[in-house]
């Protein structure tokens, strides 16, 4: 069974940084890339950034670049997303995706999703 278990959502004040984490298990990590995506209210999910399964190659969303940082431990088994100076349009909940390639990840639907943790930006 493979799955993607997201963690460290929350609540936080504008300006603010959280890390999301996603831990994967069933599957071999190091050989899937791995991308966040979020759906803000109102809106369709939208890829955020990820990274190959060798931790070289990122990209990110122009709306995230500049205050995300996706990076991934390979002995943990999970990648994470750093959210820094969090703006209360970052809110919303924010998935984990594995594929084999990073760009089906941005470019179409993913062939593993986590189950998603709400992250809500909020004076």
């Amino acid at each position: 069974q493979v799955r993607l278990v997201e963690s460290g959502g929350g609540m936080v004040q504008p300006g603010d940084s959280l890390t999301v984490s996603c831990t994967t298990s069933g599957i071999d990590f190091s050989r899937l890339a791995m991308g966040w995506f979020r759906q803000r209210p109102g809106r369709d999910r939208e890829f955020v950034g990820g990274a190959t399964w060798t931790n070289t190659n990122k990209f990110y969303a122009d709306s995230v670049k500049g205050r995300f940082t996706v990076s991934r431990d390979n002995a943990k088994n999970t990648v994470y997303l750093q959210m820094n100076n969090l703006k209360p349009e970052d809110t919303g909940v924010y998935y984990c995706a594995g594929d084999s390639r990073l760009s089906t990840i941005a470019d179409g639907s993913p062939k593993f999703w986590g189950q998603g943790t709400q992250v809500t930006v909020s004076s």
